[in-house]
């Protein structure tokens, strides 16, 4: 496989990253209103906005992408970096993309001042629950929501 590079997303990158992002929304089996898709390609470009997005390229092709999010915690004087979308191309899983792309949140939030990563993946994600075992620790605790 040819070398992979990791780089913040720029204004030029929006059909890479809407194509990664529509796919992760289809694994994960949900649909959003193109307003949504929109708004975060928005927030993720506007510099006064917490959340940052990087992209993995291989020989010029996105195959991967990540979405993060600085924000307050009540834990700690430093903020906490939420890793709130991960997605690798199905044809580029299980060569180290998503590593790469969990270290890259890694060394911008260690960079931004962050006392922590973290993130939550649905517990059927097998392939996934594996990478995160080595790379992180399970805290333990269990989400629950509301919708409003």
């Amino acid at each position: 496989m040819s070398s992979v590079t990791l780089r913040p997303v720029t204004a030029q990158d929006h059909a890479a990253w809407l194509a990664l992002w529509q796919a992760y929304l289809h694994f994960y089996e949900t649909e959003l209103a193109d307003e949504v898709s929109l708004s975060t390609w928005q927030r993720l470009l506007d510099p006064n906005e917490p959340t940052c997005s990087a992209l993995a390229w291989v020989d010029g092709q996105a195959v991967g992408m990540v979405n993060y999010i600085y924000h307050r915690t009540n834990w700690s004087v430093a903020n906490s970096c939420y890793l709130q979308d991960l997605y690798v191309g199905s044809k580029q899983r299980g060569l180290g993309i998503g590593r790469q792309l969990i270290e890259h949140v890694y060394a911008a939030a260690k960079a931004a001042g962050c006392s922590k990563v973290h993130w939550l993946t649905h517990e059927t994600n097998a392939t996934a629950i594996s990478l995160y075992q080595q790379v992180a620790e399970r805290s333990g605790f269990i989400q629950f929501r509301k919708g409003l």
